[in-house]
């Protein structure tokens, strides 16, 4: 499974100009259809470990984490501060975190990551796949070229052209997906990461793409986002399906060959 080979090229600079108020607008949606949400598929209680953006925090994923909670499900979020440095000692905190919650939940957990958290999430999941259930990533860059993506010049600033974990050769193939079952959600008007840098392609089977109409600042709280990963998380373990939209849900996601 690798991620989609083209010429890298990042998302125009109209649609990263747009970001911010569409992201807004997103988060009113949010919260306005908040009271339906109660309705999504519950979940049977598995742990879900969510991982921030780059630059973000918890914060930014605490209505993601408190909607899933609602639903049964052991949401936490990381507790690491904000998702700057790309270093082996924050490899190793994020790994505590998957184990912690799957010592403290008994089964394997669910891994959400937005944008370098879904990075992240697929690499430990690639890490300790007996401890991983499914992978979730939001916008994320899932691929070796980081000319996907506008904020390349900020993360090398910050990290170097080959962070701790590179040197050591490690987060290599980051289109390959981890061996379990993997869901990418990717949007057209991305203006951080271009969508092509987030498509997964291949032969497998428990590896999909989901496409929505989103900003990537507002994916972690865009409607039909929280509509795809309630429907992926309520699987029952080891019974995955690919996902499909049902009834006016299905008027949400776009159906265009990824190409």
């Amino acid at each position: 499974m690798t991620a989609l080979a083209t010429t890298a090229r990042p998302p125009s600079r109209l649609l990263l100009l747009a970001e911010p108020g569409r992201a807004f607008g997103e988060l009113a949606s949010f919260y306005a259809l908040r009271p339906l949400m109660g309705s999504l598929p519950r979940g049977d209680g598995h742990g879900v470990l969510v991982l921030p953006g780059f630059m973000a925090s918890d914060y930014s994923t605490g209505p993601l984490r408190s909607m899933l909670s609602d639903l049964g499900y052991d949401a936490v979020g990381w507790k690491l501060g904000r998702n700057v440095r790309v270093d082996n000692a924050r490899i190793e905190a994020m790994m505590g975190c998957v184990e912690e919650l799957f010592e403290r939940t008994g089964r394997p957990i669910s891994i959400i990551g937005w944008s370098l958290g879904g990075v992240f999430a697929r690499e430990l999941a690639k890490m300790a796949p007996e401890k991983v259930r499914l992978v979730i990533s939001l916008g994320s860059p899932i691929s070796d070229d980081r000319n996907h993506t506008n904020a390349t010049r900020l993360f090398e600033m910050l990290n170097g052209k080959e962070p701790e974990p590179l040197r050591d050769g490690g987060f290599k193939g980051l289109g390959e997906a981890p061996p379990v079952p993997t869901t990418s959600i990717l949007t057209r008007t991305d203006g951080v990461v271009h969508w092509r840098g987030s498509v997964q392609c291949g032969d497998r089977e428990d590896c999909e793409n989901i496409e929505v109409v989103a900003s990537h600042c507002g994916l972690g709280v865009n409607p039909a986002v929280v509509y795809a990963v309630a429907d992926r998380l309520a699987q029952e373990e080891g019974a995955w399906k690919r996902f499909e939209a049902k009834g006016l849900a299905s008027l949400l996601f776009p159906k265009r060959a990824l190409h």
